[in-house]
């Protein structure tokens, strides 16, 4: 038996044939694959810290955020989850220097297969970690605009006609069933036309630009087999969870107990041990 005890992060990922996963706690990565068919535990030990300030705290905002810190950071807006209601250039951003460096610059709106067809938006040095990190089998960017109010905007458009969140019990259930994203995305385009020229003729002919030659990013995941019925499974519930590690996709783990969605749960302290 062997153990590691740390604050738990998001997973790190790596495009790889398959995806190459990395648990982290307290900024220390274990790779996950040597584990795969093997018994694993997570134990919370009832302490939660802020990943912004790492005060010791009683509850997790926003997947790991003090109370403080998700009403007084930029990153936990509500323009985060909707960009289109981006408050930059009225002069009311959180913290404009922070919107400088991750909102106004290049975004991407993407067509992704996870659970389905569904639109998204990342910036550049994202991908292809967003894709992996929402359970995407195939990703295409689509257009390219000057800032994540933007790329919002033009998510909206898109959204009156294909779905733009991930149905995560399906995503965990089985693999993706095939879809065309070049097609997709030539059956959408015309469709938001008028978006497109009213971004153009607001923001100018810059603001926007085609990506007819993007490439189709395919993503393969470590996963033996997929759960015939999805269990979610949280520490809040219970501080033990433990199983044999049947797959990873998304940020979940996919255990013949349940899976659990580790992003969740950034900040809190927990020993991780396997079986050796």
């Amino acid at each position: 038996m062997s153990s590691q005890s740390g604050i738990l992060r998001k997973m790190h990922t790596q495009l790889a044939d398959p995806v190459e996963y990395q648990l982290v706690l307290n900024n220390t990565e274990f790779p996950l694959a040597p584990w795969l068919g093997k018994p694993i535990a997570l134990k919370h030990t009832g302490r939660i810290y802020c990943i912004h300030c790492e005060r010791l705290t009683k509850k997790s905002f926003n997947q790991g955020y003090c109370y403080p810190c998700f009403m007084r950071l930029a990153q936990c807006d509500t323009c985060i989850i909707k960009p289109e209601l981006c408050h930059y250039a009225a002069g009311t951003c959180r913290e404009p220097a922070w919107g400088e460096q991750h909102c106004m610059q290049a975004h991407f709106v993407y067509l992704a297969n996870s659970s389905a067809l569904k639109v998204g938006i990342t910036r550049q040095g994202q991908i292809p970690t967003r894709w992996i990190d929402q359970g995407a089998v195939a990703a295409l960017p689509i257009l390219k605009v000057q800032s994540r109010y933007l790329s919002g905007l033009m998510e909206v458009a898109f959204k009156a006609h294909v779905a733009d969140k991930t149905h995560w019990q399906q995503m965990l259930k089985s693999e993706a069933e095939f879809i065309d994203l070049v097609a997709a995305r030539d059956q959408l385009l015309p469709q938001v036309q008028d978006a497109l020229r009213d971004l153009r003729h607001r923001f100018g002919e810059v603001a926007v630009e085609l990506l007819p030659e993007a490439a189709v990013t395919a993503i393969r995941y470590p996963i033996l087999r997929y759960p015939s019925k999805v269990k979610s499974l949280s520490f809040d519930k219970d501080p033990h969870v433990a199983g044999s590690l049947e797959g990873i996709k998304g940020q979940y783990l996919i255990l013949d107990t349940g899976v659990i969605n580790l992003r969740k749960f950034a900040g809190y302290e927990v020993e991780f041990s396997t079986s050796t």
